[in-house]
Parts: structure tokens; C-alpha cells; sequence
């Protein structure tokens, strides 16, 4: 047993039984180094990793792999999603040396935590041009021995590099946000990149383009594009129906391996769904589309079922591997089907209706004749009830297999993102039982991740909070969460802890020029303080902070919040044209910016069907980035509700821009044609 045993995270828990030496990230494992004159041994990865399992299967359980790792190095094991900060600074330095990245990454420090040389997954024997992980280990500790000025020499010039890197001159000289003219040229360029055939945009492996598609949907609402509204539409029906989504049980795999989104990689992550859940909801909003309903439904649902914790809050993910009934653990094992396993299951009539609706083939879509459930076009109409029971059964029968293990740590910033997705999906679809969870998540983040100085833990695991303090995307998301809240529930005290937050991001993440920084100002030093403004699988904390500035300044009126975001934006209008789809989530808060955003104060006892009325119809307007807040009459928790009486004793709804606003209206249609629902 290493020094792994007493961690909280599950990743590293994994690992605590190997026979290498493993430390934990900090200065005590530096330390170590030092006194032993020998280099580090960094290797970063997270629990439902595929890759991460393979090189601990092949190389870290191994004993003689680990005995050379013990004897000429201080082992390091990372859990990306614990330290965010330290993840992003090393892949940085991997990514420039070698034009790729991913995970596990594996680094090699000096001392003082420097690097100077770098990697990924080592097979444990040379494979297609690839040295062995123990040819790796030999020849830098031999480095290490032999050339160490070398090695000096090469990790002081990876330093400077990194320290030179600035984001200073990639911003406007005014800081302005994106305009009109910067917005239609970010949708040029999607367009040029967009894949017609299969949606999505670029080739494989294919992410789903979340913030880009939000982005989309706004730029439609505030300006009409029909193009903007046909990629989200494509795009939103080729992942629904493809392989990347789980046909019977609901949620979404991380990506998919190839262009047509068929074979996916297996493990379904907590942000993923949050993300698409919400943007599904949302093409619902402005569609009307069944299949949007369905899939944003559904995603919810998995997130509740398969995600909760006994806490409240939402474990971070499902593995992609699990045992496939021989011991054996495999990737998608949990999910893929062969025509016999359908007639075993379904019996030959049923079995071969499902083989066609399904897309279940002797060839197989994956490996070993197995097959990715997906819903190919067919021709004809298709029995709605032997299609609800045949996946009735087939969900009985894979809950019988081995599950997929799942990581229950719980992430400030994703529970941000789920509690947004799920109080709008129990808005929209009248699923209290939605909203009640997205409460009990936001509970679990005050109770459990806040301190007495509005502080973010980034982990808590079974009710109790982790050492490691939030990073600026678990401001920004938990701020959104609990805006996106308020909106939904008409409890001001969500957008009173969003501005406890959204403060901190001012006072520790935010640079005078108003860019914006991943780690807080007093936050332990890296070699490199991080910071970039472009999304990866989840928005990136740069451009969550602004969208939420944006928010919480037009629900208080705050101009030193509006102010904020707008600088933040400047990035967003030098990348707009250059890198659109790496910086959607920008590109829909500047979409929200330039339309206002409209800030709608619906005042009326709740309960009240008028009031219930004119809240749902603000909650479903389509104008970009929109806030609603909702409250009875003299209510003072949010400064857009103030001063805003009834009208002839009736509720009604009050739309603003910057705090002016048009007459009321105690019409929900007339509320609806104005917000462009």
C-alpha cells in the first residue's frame, strides 16, 4: 500500500495498491526528490480514463516496471479532476513539445517540478514506432545520470517558454466585446467546418459541440439565421440517433471514436450531459422539435438515476470498461449486443424487429461481431409499443451484466452545469421532481463546498469536502447553476450566493486588464499560473465567468459585474473569427450581450396561475441569454424585481434592457411575442 490509501479521490484510490511508490501531488513528493537527487515521475489521468486503465494494467501493477520506477524516481499520480490547475500547465508544455496531448499523460520533472520530457500512454513493450514505457524510463534516467546539464538546460528553456506565453496581445486594445459584424464571421467559419453529411463539426474522433451549438441557437433567436438553426438541428438528430447516445437507457458517451457518431468511447461524464441536456432543452425551446423533448427528458432522467449521490449531489462519471461476464474487464462491455444476445433476450420475432431498429448487425459495428445501439433511418412507421417493450426488456437484461464502475466524487463546477441543465428541463417540461434535484445539488454546494468566506472547494466525495480549493471555472458554473436556479424557482437567495462567487472571481481571478485567470491569486504557485479562454469538453472558467457577470449584472444592475464581463469578451472577439468552434460558450455570451440581455421581472404572488403563466412564458423566450426573475409584489432579494407593481391588481411581467424597461404586460402571448418565444 503507497502513500494513495487516505486520498478521497477514486482515481487515485485505484492506484493505491500498486506496487510503484506512488506520492501525492505536492511539496512533500519535491522534497523527496530532492533529497534523493532524482527526477519525477508525473502521470496525470482520471478514474473512467480507458487509456489511464490500460498503462496501470500493463506497466504500474507491473512488479519490475515498478521497481524501476521506485529505485530512479518520485512517482506522482494526478487526478485531472481534482487539480485542473496542475493538469493544464503540464499538458500545455506536452501539447507544444509534441503537437498532441491526452491522457494519461506522463511527465517527467525535475525537482523543482520543471519538465523535460513528455508523453502519454506507453505500451509496455515498442509498438507501431512507439519506445516501451521501460525504454522511456531507462533512457531518461539515464539522461538524468549522464547529461544533466542537458536536462537542465532543456527544462529551464520549457519554463521560459511557458512564462512567455501571454494572452496580453491577443486582445482588442478597447476591450470590447464582439459586435454584429466578428459574430457572422464566427458563423462563416463554423459553416465552413460544419460536417453536412453527418453534423458535428471536423472529423473523427467527433466531441459533441455543446457551446457551439448554444451559441447557434442564440445567434438564430437574435438574428433569424436559418443556417445557424439547421447545423444545431442536424447536429442535435445525428448524436440522438447515433451511437454516442445510450438508446435504452439514455446520456451520452464522451465522444465518438469516428465521423458518423456510430462507435462511441464508452464513458458517459457528468459535464457532457449537463451540457447536452441543456442544449437539447433548448432547441425544444425553439423548435418545438419531439425528439429535442425527448433526448433533453431523458438525459435528465439518466443524470438523476445513474449520476445522484446519497448526498444530493452528482458523481462525475461511468467507466467505459466493465467485465464482460468472464472476468475481463472491457470497454463498452456494459453496452454493446449481438444478434444472438437479442434473441436470448427477445425471442426470434422480436429479436429481429430490434436488430433493424436498432441497427444490430452479424458484422457488428464494433468488435467481435458487437454492436452500438443506434437508430437508423427506416421507412415506414414504427410500432411505438413493441418499441417501448422490446427496450423495457433489453434494459432489464443489460441491468443483469456487470455495471460500469462509477466515480462519486462530486465537482463543484459540473454540479453547477447539471443543476442549470435540470432546473430549465423541470421548468420547461413541468418535472418538479427536476428542479427539486437541481435544489439539493445547489444545497450540497453550500453546505458542503463553501466555507465561511464564500470559498469553493473543487471536491467533495460522501459529504465530505476535499483539500483542494476551486478553480475558476467552479465560480463561474456554480454561479450559473444558482442563476439559472433563481430564475426557475423564484428563490432570490440563489443570485445572493451567485454574487458571494461571482466577487471572488473579481477579487482572485481577475487581472486588471481584465483578463482572467484559471487559479485564485493566493492559490498554490505552478510553474506557470494557467489561463485560457478557450472551452475544451466544458466551457472554459474565462468565458463561464463572463456569462455569469453577465447575468448577475442584469438581474442587480450592477455595473462593476457588466463591466467585467465585457472585458472578459474581449478575448472572445479576437478568437471569434480565428478559432470558432474553441470558443462557443464566448461566442453565446457575446450573442446574450449584444441583445441585451433582456431582463424580464415577472411580479405576482406564486402559485397564482397568472403569475404561473407569465413565468413560463418568460422562461421559454428564445432571447439570447435572457434573465428572469420572479417574485411577489415589494419583494427586495433581487434589484430587478424592485418597483415593479402590479397592474390593475394583476401579475405581470416587466422587459428590460439595462434596467429600462417597456410598458408591463399581463399577457403570457404578448410576453411570449416579445421575447421571441
Amino acid at each position: 500500500m503507497n502513500r494513495l490509501a487516505d486520498s478521497q479521490s477514486p482515481y487515485l484510490l485505484q492506484h493505491a495498491s500498486n506496487p510503484v511508490d506512488w506520492w501525492p501531488w505536492g511539496e512533500e513528493a519535491m522534497t523527496e526528490a530532492k533529497r534523493r537527487d532524482v527526477p519525477v515521475l508525473l502521470s496525470v489521468g482520471y478514474s473512467a480514463c480507458h487509456w489511464c486503465h490500460v498503462m496501470a494494467h500493463e506497466s504500474f501493477e507491473d512488479q519490475a516496471t515498478a521497481a524501476l520506477i521506485n529505485e530512479h524516481f518520485v512517482a506522482v499520480k494526478v487526478d485531472r479532476e481534482e487539480r485542473p490547475d496542475v493538469d493544464a500547465v503540464y499538458m500545455e508544455a506536452v501539447q507544444a513539445a509534441t503537437g498532441q496531448g491526452g491522457w494519461p499523460m506522463t511527465v517527467f520533472l525535475t525537482p523543482d517540478a520543471e519538465p523535460f520530457y513528455f508523453g502519454t500512454y506507453f505500451p509496455p513493450e515498442p509498438r507501431h514506432g512507439m519506445p516501451s514505457f521501460g525504454q522511456i524510463l531507462e533512457g531518461v534516467r539515464s539522461a538524468w545520470a549522464d547529461r544533466r546539464d542537458e536536462v537542465g538546460e532543456v527544462a529551464g528553456r520549457i519554463v521560459a517558454d511557458l512564462a512567455g506565453r501571454s494572452l496580453a496581445g491577443a486582445m482588442p486594445a478597447d476591450r470590447r466585446p464582439p459586435g454584429p459584424e466578428e459574430l457572422l464571421g464566427a458563423l462563416m467559419g463554423l459553416t465552413r467546418e460544419f460536417d453536412a453529411v453527418h453534423g458535428g463539426f471536423g472529423g473523427a474522433p467527433k466531441f459533441p459541440p455543446s457551446m457551439v451549438l448554444e451559441f447557434l441557437l442564440r445567434h438564430h433567436a437574435r438574428t433569424g439565421s436559418e443556417a445557424a438553426l439547421e447545423m444545431v438541428q442536424a447536429t442535435g438528430a445525428a448524436m440522438a440517433r447515433g451511437g454516442i447516445y445510450d438508446q435504452l437507457g439514455g446520456g451520452f458517451a464522451r465522444y465518438a471514436v469516428d465521423a458518423t457518431w456510430t462507435v462511441p468511447h464508452f464513458e458517459k461524464m457528468l459535464y457532457d450531459n449537463a451540457l447536452l441536456c441543456r442544449t437539447y432543452a433548448h432547441l425544444w425551446r425553439s423548435t418545438g422539435s419531439d425528439l429535442a423533448r425527448r433526448i433533453a427528458v431523458e438525459t435528465a432522467d439518466f443524470m438523476v438515476r445513474e449520476l445522484r449521490t446519497e448526498q444530493g449531489g452528482f458523481a462525475s462519471a461511468l467507466d467505459a470498461d466493465s467485465d464482460d461476464g468472464t472476468g475481463k474487464h472491457v470497454e463498452g462491455a456494459y453496452y454493446v449486443w449481438t444478434p444472438e444476445q437479442l434473441r436470448a433476450v427477445l425471442g426470434e420475432e422480436d429479436a429481429e424487429f430490434a436488430a433493424t431498429y436498432f441497427g444490430v448487425t452479424e458484422e457488428g459495428t464494433f468488435e467481435e461481431g458487437a454492436s452500438v445501439l443506434q437508430l437508423p433511418d427506416t421507412e415506414g412507421l414504427v410500432d411505438a409499443e413493441r418499441v417501448a417493450s422490446v427496450k423495457r426488456r433489453l434494459l432489464a437484461a443489460r441491468d443483469e451484466r456487470p455495471r460500469p464502475g462509477r466515480d462519486d466524487k462530486v465537482v463543484a463546477s459540473w454540479n453547477g452545469l447539471a443543476i442549470a441543465a435540470l432546473a430549465e428541463t423541470g421548468a420547461y417540461f413541468d418535472r418538479p421532481d427536476l428542479i427539486q434535484a437541481a435544489t439539493d445539488a445547489a444545497d450540497l454546494l453550500v453546505r458542503v463546498h463553501m466555507d465561511w468566506h464564500a470559498r469553493l472547494h473543487r471536491t467533495s466525495r460522501d459529504g465530505t469536502p476535499g483539500a483542494n480549493s476551486g478553480v475558476l471555472e467552479d465560480y463561474a458554473d456554480v454561479a450559473e447553476g444558482f442563476l439559472t436556479l433563481a430564475s426557475a424557482t423564484g428563490e432570490g437567495v440563489w443570485v445572493e450566493f451567485a454574487g458571494f462567487f461571482l466577487d471572488t472571481v473579481l477579487l482572485q481571478f481577475t487581472s486588471e486588464d481584465g483578463a482572467l485567470y484559471d487559479t485564485a491569486a493566493d492559490a498554490e504557485a505552478l510553474i506557470r499560473r494557467p489561463q485560457d479562454p478557450t472551452d475544451n469538453a466544458t466551457p472554459s472558467g474565462w468565458t463561464a465567468a463572463a456569462g455569469a457577470l453577465l447575468s448577475y449584472a442584469a438581474l442587480t444592475g450592477s455595473g462593476l459585474h457588466r463591466d467585467a464581463a465585457e472585458r472578459a469578451l474581449g478575448i472572445v472577439t479576437a478568437l471569434a473569427g480565428r478559432a470558432p468552434r474553441f470558443i462557443g460558450w464566448g461566442l453565446a455570451v457575446a450573442e446574450a450581450a449584444l441583445d441585451g440581455p433582456r431582463e424580464v421581472a415577472v411580479v405576482g404572488a406564486q402559485g397564482n396561475p397568472a403569475t404561473v403563466a407569465l413565468h413560463r412564458a418568460a422562461l421559454l423566450g428564445t432571447a439570447p441569454g435572457a434573465v428572469v426573475a420572479l417574485g411577489a409584489p415589494g419583494a427586495d432579494e433581487v434589484p430587478l424585481l424592485q418597483d415593479r407593481p402590479l397592474v390593475d391588481g394583476q401579475p405581470a411581467a416587466y422587459v428590460c434592457r439595462h434596467f429600462t424597461c417597456e410598458r408591463p404586460t399581463t399577457d403570457p402571448e404578448e410576453l411570449t411575442a416579445r421575447l421571441g418565444g
